[in-house]
């Protein structure tokens, strides 16, 4: 069922942004193409706003081509651009000043994009529940304390997304903080990955031993997927991640940690998206993820890669486009988390991916029981005494 809903103004264009994303964006800097007379959205691009104002000009022009080629690739060239601009005050500072700082940096994505003959219909600063234009003509300025975002579930929009059966967006931050360790460092278990770093790699690293590390990794990994589906997942994101560290030993948490680096037994563990598994794996990952403590942070990439892998597979590209841009912020030359950002970003079908995950998987799965059978018969027993005598002088031969 196609859903349609018409928006009305730039207060009713910053309410649904969210919707547009999955996600409330913080420090977010977001351009939203649109397409045809009546300005229907097409690609978006989201990043973290760029820190220093020297870079404002190439970061404009390197986004605003991203967006067009990548709108261009998917549905056509767009005909025009909206521009969000989203952070909430630093200590000290108001709302208006976030607009006022932000604004030359929303003036350059108006140039960027211009010169790409696609127009910025509306350029939007975000702030505290706030919003400015920064496109309204100098006859209607906006307040210089901008203007209230509509109250929570009063828009088109967000009665449209109820209509659709469509979670309420949550906050970036919330996502982010599900993926990443806790502020505090546990020396427990930056410990615990010492002793798996000094246990595993050298196994990990000897081509005599490196298959059983692989087993070992996914037999621990296993283990715990099973405990985890056997505990239904709590509603509250707090508690339900809490719960989902406890069913988890340092020892083996670290040992799985440290058994993903090898990218092959990584591939393995990403075979557990299909229904029945795929909730429980993304908790695995997730919990994973948050373990990779001290220096072990540069580890988290690839549990962080097969959230956003099993993330995407089931439908939430919120979460499956943050935990891949955040295993991409630790190691931008990740392949796999490269190849599934785009593969997201791109608008393809994750049903692709699992399909060759199936058939990589049959193929490992004969070629155990070609090895076992050997080329005699079944595994250590010769030629079958039941076949005909010429046959087995053949197979003597």
């Amino acid at each position: 069922m196609e859903v349609k809903v018409t928006l009305r103004g730039p207060g009713e264009l910053a309410d649904a942004l969210p919707y547009l994303l999955g996600f409330q964006p913080t420090d977010s800097l977001v351009l939203v193409a649109l397409h045809g007379e009546h300005g229907r959205f097409g690609g978006r691009l989201r990043v973290s706003l760029p820190e220093n104002p020297a870079d404002w000009s190439v970061s404009a022009g390197h986004l605003a081509e991203c967006l067009v080629r990548n709108s261009t690739r998917r549905g056509g060239h767009p005909d025009a651009v909206v521009v969000f601009l989203c952070q909430d005050p630093s200590e000290g500072e108001r709302p208006s000043d976030v607009m006022e700082r932000l604004r030359p940096l929303a003036q350059r994505l108006r140039v960027a994009c211009g010169e790409l003959d696609v127009p910025v219909v509306e350029a939007l600063c975000v702030s505290a529940g706030r919003w400015w234009s920064y496109c309204l003509p100098h006859r209607a300025p906006s307040p210089a304390e901008g203007t209230a975002l509509p109250p929570p579930g009063s828009t088109a929009m967000a009665a449209t997304a109820a209509y659709a059966g469509l979670p309420t967006p949550g906050s970036l931050r919330d996502i982010e903080a599900r993926l990443r360790p806790a502020a505090v460092r546990d020396h427990q278990r930056e410990i615990a990955l010492d002793i798996a770093c000094a246990e595993v790699l050298p196994r990990m690293l000897a081509d005599n031993r490196v298959e059983e590390t692989r087993r070992r990794t996914l037999g621990l990994a296993r283990a715990a997927l099973e405990r985890l589906r056997a505990v239904p997942r709590l509603d509250d994101a707090v508690r339900s991640d809490e719960q989902d560290d406890a069913l988890l030993a340092d020892d083996e948490a670290a040992t799985v940690i440290l058994g993903l680096q090898d990218k092959a037994a990584r591939d393995r563990a990403a075979e557990w998206a299909e229904p029945g598994q795929a909730d429980a794996a993304v908790r695995l990952w997730r919990a994973l993820a948050r373990r990779c403590v001290g220096p072990y942070q540069e580890h988290a990439v690839a549990p962080l890669t097969l959230t956003g892998w099993v993330a995407w597979s089931t439908g939430d590209e919120a979460e499956a486009r943050v935990a891949l841009r955040m295993a991409l912020d630790l190691d931008p030359n990740y392949t796999f988390a490269r190849l599934l950002h785009t593969s997201v970003n791109e608008g393809l079908d994750p049903e692709l991916l699992r399909r060759t995950l199936r058939q990589e998987r049959r193929k490992r799965v004969l070629g155990r029981a070609a090895t076992r059978r050997g080329p005699t018969g079944a595994a250590g027993r010769g030629p079958d005494p039941r076949a005909p005598r010429d046959r087995r002088a053949r197979t003597r031969r």
